[in-house]
């Protein structure tokens, strides 16, 4: 994709949504690592029922050291391998409490050194919470990121290193956001919604829907 034809892409994606943010529901870096490392093959909306219950009675590293592996299974039943990401968590929130003070560290190599946190999860954190012009990239903006003619890359780290040179540098910090929640409700899987894609014209789909 050309650059004019990428630059009028972003534009309209931020006209539709001036400030995206993610639906994981959060307060604090923390509660938002923890939410993401709980979201891998699950929902936002099912991470959100789940972290409901959980905040309110821990929602930092200490308190879930305190609350102990066995309640905080509990608490996240509901999500797929939770098993696994409890014994991720405590073991984060063992390295947050004994190397970083119980903050959040900032840098990526630090975040990538954390039980159950990888580099969409590093980029997620690094984004959201810090503000940081990383692009993490899922299986909805790998897909719309091909789709379209984007970024087209055979693997996720070529679809993000992609992005992160075409994207334009005023829409970087915003462009994890817009192409994952396009890519979530409208350049679905199954079908997209293409007669109501508000970046069709631009796109280089060959294979658009007509209804």
């Amino acid at each position: 994709m050309k650059r004019d034809r990428i630059v009028e892409l972003f534009r309209r994606l931020r006209a539709l949504d001036p400030q995206p943010t993610t639906e994981l529901v959060y307060g604090t870096p923390f509660e938002l690592l923890i939410a993401v490392i709980l979201s891998a093959q699950a929902t936002d909306v099912g991470v959100n029922k789940a972290t409901a219950r959980l905040f309110p009675r821990a929602n930092t590293p200490q308190a879930i050291l305190n609350l102990g592996e066995g309640a905080l299974k509990r608490h996240i039943s509901t999500i797929g391998l939770f098993n696994a990401k409890a014994q991720h968590i405590i073991a984060t929130c063992r390295i947050l409490v004994e190397q970083h003070g119980g903050e959040v560290p900032r840098t990526r190599e630090e975040l990538e050194q954390l039980p159950g946190v990888g580099r969409k999860t590093a980029n997620v954190v690094l984004n959201t919470a810090f503000g940081e012009p990383t692009i993490a990239v899922d299986t909805h903006i790998f897909r719309v990121a091909n789709r379209t003619g984007l970024a087209p890359g055979k693997t996720v780290r070529e679809v993000e290193d992609k992005l992160l040179k075409v994207v334009p540098a005023e829409f970087r910090k915003d462009a994890h956001h817009w192409l994952i929640l396009h890519g979530r409700y409208v350049c679905k899987a199954r079908k997209p919604d293409c007669p109501h894609c508000p970046i069709s014209d631009l796109c280089t789909y060959r294979d658009k829907t007509t209804q």
